[in-house]
């Protein structure tokens, strides 16, 4: 089995911000809701999110700035099988319990051999801790696919981790939910992040995509769904 085929999900504002501010005391979900003219219509996007593939790829970032290090409730038993990607790291034990309590099954991906969820891995059996050295992104989609049978999975990171994985070939779709709202500001995250190309050399880089699906929805939302041409064209 090769690795699973990817699609990059987001909401976004029509000038492409992934959130409402530089920092993280923003969030796009907490401040949105808040917006007349964008409130109403919010709700579209977790609807579609919940059709998405049953495998989800984050960050442990994303994770704590959602408060999952904070949660005491016991979550509703979700479907999906979530992959995070913790480098610092982001989730203390109390996330990564929280998590597995939401999810049906949590693979921790990390290079830290000191990762506070590695104390938990024999009373969490629905935990499974996946190590790297040196991460690459490549080797960590192929083992997904042909160690864990990973065949579908959804990408919801972080603008940074979006652009490496661009970069590299490892998104196959990209589907985005467009709320009628303009945000600015030069170093508020957008879709895609990260290091630009500083020479015309590099023009190779960039990723054209074939439009394959537009969707009008209500309260002036657009949904857009891309194919991406990873293939050298001819």
């Amino acid at each position: 089995m090769s690795r699973p085929v990817t699609t990059l999900f987001m909401l976004m504002s029509l000038d492409g911000k992934i959130n409402s501010g530089d920092n993280d005391t923003f969030d796009a979900d907490r401040d949105w809701c808040q917006i007349d003219g964008v409130k109403e219509g919010l709700h579209q996007y977790y609807e579609i999110e919940q059709t998405t593939d049953l495998y989800s790829f984050n960050t442990g970032r994303t994770m704590a700035k959602i408060g999952v290090n904070d949660r005491t409730e016991v979550p509703a038993k979700s479907p999906c099988q979530f992959i995070i990607l913790d480098r610092k790291p982001h989730l203390q034990e109390s996330g990564v319990r929280y998590l597995c309590q939401w999810v049906q099954k949590l693979y921790l991906v990390t290079n830290n051999k000191n990762h506070p969820a590695y104390r938990l891995t024999k009373e969490l059996d629905n935990l499974q801790m996946v190590y790297y050295d040196e991460l690459n992104m490549s080797k960590m989609m192929e083992d997904l696919g042909e160690k864990y049978g990973v065949d579908y999975l959804t990408i919801q990171s972080g603008g940074t981790l979006n652009n490496e994985l661009v970069r590299q070939g490892l998104v196959d779709y990209v589907h985005v939910v467009i709320a009628p709202l303009l945000v600015g500001g030069k170093s508020t995250n957008t879709l895609l992040d990260g290091k630009a190309i500083s020479s015309v050399a590099e023009l190779g880089k960039l990723k054209a995509l074939e439009l394959l699906e537009v969707n009008q929805l209500e309260n002036s939302y657009l949904e857009l769904k891309y194919r991406v041409k990873n293939e050298k064209e001819g």
